[in-house]
């Protein structure tokens, strides 16, 4: 490959192939779209193990979680046991520009930074995902029952659209507070929530039990990863999670906020940063409540585990 230009010492090549089927854009927009919002999205890349969904031509997008061995050594990275796979993962650390380049160049659309910096957890985060269709209508209305909840037990967060058809509501907490607290806070608020209007949100796991509600997941705690705000998606029309005013929700589409248009909405500006309240103490009932919830994953399993029981006995 030939080196079409370099930037910050990156040398970057192909910049005029499709960036991916449907993508509306090629792979210069997205070296182009990246870098004109570096100063924005570097600082919730910074210092977070980082996993990135790469599409490369003619295969299918895939996520990439160990940083390859070909990288250049300026790359910062932190290795990582995980228990899942019972291995270390060796993370990048998206800390600067020319990293943020280096990957653009890989064919990395999606940036997906782990909810830990350093050694201390930063964000509890639920996830509303619509049920099945284009129902970014019912997300909305299910956002308000967060923040109901969230007033309700004397906290506040930002809200971004996800790129793909939900919401994702980010609240930042202290350093300090250990993860299984913070994941039981994250299902005591989702609960919450269920309880101001369940006709219309629902913490069920299992999709066949949602019964087009829109599901208010509690799963993003620990370990977890979510895309990054001002991150692009790989789907038609290369969308970008977006920061949107709780005020302003109801007003914008998903499909409002993509690699050409967002920096033209952004100018100088970072509503991410700006929405994002400062670091909060979690209530003590919300973590106790929390406690008493199952934890939905596991809770899942055993539940699939009972019907396919039920049903070999019919």
């Amino acid at each position: 490959m030939t080196s079409d230009e370099t930037r910050d010492g990156v040398p970057l090549t192909n910049l005029d192939q499709p960036l991916f089927d449907g993508a509306d854009a090629t792979k210069r927009d997205l070296v182009d779209y990246l870098d004109a919002v570096s100063d924005r999205i570097l600082p919730v890349l910074r210092g977070r193990p980082l996993s990135v969904q790469r599409v490369r031509p003619g295969q299918a997008p895939f996520m990439q979680k160990n940083l390859p061995k070909y990288a250049p050594d300026w790359i910062d990275s932190v290795s990582i046991w995980a228990e899942a796979s019972q291995r270390r993962v060796t993370y990048a650390l998206c800390d600067d520009r020319r990293t943020l380049l280096w990957f653009a160049n890989q064919r990395a659309v999606e940036y997906h930074p782990a909810l830990l910096a350093g050694d201390h957890f930063t964000h509890l985060v639920l996830d509303l995902d619509p049920p099945e269709g284009e129902a970014f209508g019912l997300v909305v209305r299910a956002a308000g029952l967060v923040r109901q909840a969230l007033d309700d037990a004397g906290l506040a967060g930002a809200v971004k659209t996800s790129g793909a058809k939900g919401v994702h509501v980010f609240v930042p907490v202290v350093a300090g507070i250990a993860m299984d607290d913070l994941a039981a806070a994250t299902r005591a608020l989702a609960a919450r929530a269920e309880r101001v209007d369940p006709a219309l949100g629902t913490t069920a796991f299992i999709r066949e039990d949602r019964q087009g509600k829109v599901f208010l997941d509690s799963t993003r705690a620990g370990g977890a990863t979510v895309v990054a705000a001002y991150s692009p998606r790989i789907r038609p029309g290369t969308p970008v999670s977006f920061p949107v005013s709780w005020d302003d929700l109801d007003r914008v589409t998903p499909g409002d906020f993509t690699l050409r248009t967002a920096p033209g909405l952004l100018g100088d500006g970072d509503p991410w940063a700006e929405q994002m309240p400062e670091p909060q103490a979690l209530p003590a009932d919300l973590i106790e409540e929390g406690h008493t919830i199952p934890i939905a994953r596991v809770q899942a399993m055993h539940e699939g585990k009972r019907r396919a029981r039920a049903k070999r006995g019919d």
